[in-house]
């Protein structure tokens, strides 16, 4: 059992005070769902590692977890990376291409995958495994590797082979280990992330993996094939007092500050198989001297009451506020979105306010993907689970007046193999308003039990 899925395993928190109702429309009638590509579990690979990207073209890149090959020790289990073509005509199938597989540890590679792309002007991608690379990190009494941030470069010419560089191997110790989630870059072309452990702070937050996780940065070289420079931006101690097991998806403000979630740490009423605490929203501000010291600022400690172990980041509103979920909270609850208010003249610190809470019945449950917004102002998500459906899209609505209630309007239910199954990564739309994502399981693939999950779409 890998460390994110020890989070979700918390038992259900103690009561929130909802200061309004709210309703949930039937939506579905407006959507349809298409499975694009349904994972074999094989060479083709096995359980998206997150959601997908789109180049200039059409075509959609993302990653698995597994497959590609079984040879990769200890895990057993080295991941792809794939591209997804669009057919050339309406009504026929994508066609899937595998680009890398890779090889792991004993070959100084990375594997398992663990989140989605951010791609440059020249079409290179760049993501992170979770494991593998030329670290020393022990797991199961075998050294696994300390994870990788890589790049995949297109071919010169078209039909060519794409070509993978481990442009970081992380050495599992105050520069952080198993990297997580989707990269970002600044304007400057430097790239930021986080790991769940490492960075020489904290003991609370697993029994098998060290110190409580960092943000770091990734500069480019400055002469063309020149190494990549590694800097820890800010490094968790967990605890009562800061959060622990950042979730990548930072978002940068255009002043260069950080904002992100940790899914534990600081209000100590949330307690996990593998950590301690409720998790926090933070923001990172960077130094006003060169050489200076990053400042983190605790936005928000949830406490149980409004919410519990955010495993997404967070995302701006045109007005700069803060939108996300938690996959926990309240008592018996099943996760919820959020609002953070940014400061103003009268109210001087982030204020949070709960826009919804999912019961587990029609609405779904269990959101474990950060948010995107529409021109509208409207949000778009997932849940992972829940009664009715094996996962749902959503969309919440705005009120039109001020004071009055969001509204959650389910888009799609999944329903599991042959259709898609907990879907657990980010949306993104088409130049159409179509979304587009992947699901963990699901799919018609035969070799994993319940599927070993699609990319799908979504549209009117």
């Amino acid at each position: 059992m890998n460390p994110k899925e020890r989070f979700r395993l918390a038992t259900r928190l103690s009561t929130l005070l909802v200061l309004v109702f709210l309703f949930v429309s039937t939506a579905a009638a407006e959507w349809h769902e298409k499975v694009l590509y349904s994972f074999q579990g094989g060479a083709d690979g096995q359980t998206p590692a997150g959601g997908v990207i789109f180049d200039k073209i059409g075509n959609l890149y993302g990653a698995t977890v597994d497959g590609g090959a079984d040879n990769c020790s200890p895990m057993a289990a080295c991941g792809t990376v794939f591209q997804l073509e669009p057919p050339a005509n309406k009504g026929e199938a994508w066609t899937e291409t595998v680009l890398y597989v890779f090889k792991g540890r004993a070959f100084n590679d990375g594997e398992s995958p663990d989140g989605g792309f951010v791609m440059d002007a020249a079409g290179n991608l760049y993501g992170t495994a979770a494991y593998g690379g030329t670290g020393d990190c022990v797991l199961l009494g075998i050294k696994g590797g300390c994870g990788t941030v890589y790049e995949m470069s297109p071919p010169a010419q078209k039909g060519g082979a794409w070509t993978e560089t481990t442009l970081y191997s992380f050495k599992g110790g105050d520069d952080g280990y198993v990297p997580q989630g989707n990269l970002v870059f600044d304007s400057a072309g430097n790239l930021y992330g986080a790991t769940l452990f490492g960075g020489g702070k904290g003991t609370t937050c697993d029994p098998y993996y060290q110190y409580c996780g960092t943000v770091f940065k990734l500069s480019p070289p400055k002469q063309k094939g020149g190494a990549w420079t590694e800097k820890v931006l800010h490094s968790f101690a967990g605890g009562s007092t800061d959060g622990a097991n950042p979730n990548g998806g930072l978002v940068l403000d255009s002043t260069g500050a950080i904002y992100g979630t940790t899914a534990a740490g600081s209000n100590q009423n949330c307690r996990t198989a593998g950590s301690v605490g409720c998790g926090v929203v933070f923001e990172l501000t960077p130094p006003t001297k060169k050489g200076g010291l990053w400042a983190e600022k605790q936005l928000h400690r949830f406490d149980g009451q409004d919410g519990a172990d955010p495993t997404a980041g967070v995302v701006f509103s045109a007005k700069g506020d803060l939108y996300g979920t938690t996959y926990f909270g309240p008592t018996n609850g099943y996760g919820l979105i959020f609002e953070l208010a940014k400061p103003s003249r009268k109210i001087r610190s982030w204020a949070e306010t709960v826009l919804w809470r999912f019961s587990d019945g029609n609405d779904g449950a269990y959101p474990s993907a950060g948010l995107i917004f529409d021109t509208q102002g409207d949000l778009f998500g997932t849940v992972t689970g829940g009664d009715t459906f094996r996962g749902d899209v959503f969309r919440l609505t705005p009120p039109k007046e001020k004071g009055r209630v969001w509204t959650l309007g389910v888009l799609y239910g999944f329903t599991g193999s042959p259709d898609g199954g907990h879907p657990a990564a980010s949306l993104i739309f088409d130049k159409t308003g179509n979304l587009y994502s992947t699901t963990e399981s699901g799919g018609t693939g035969q070799l994993c039990q319940g599927g070993c999950g699609t990319v799908f779409g979504v549209s009117r």
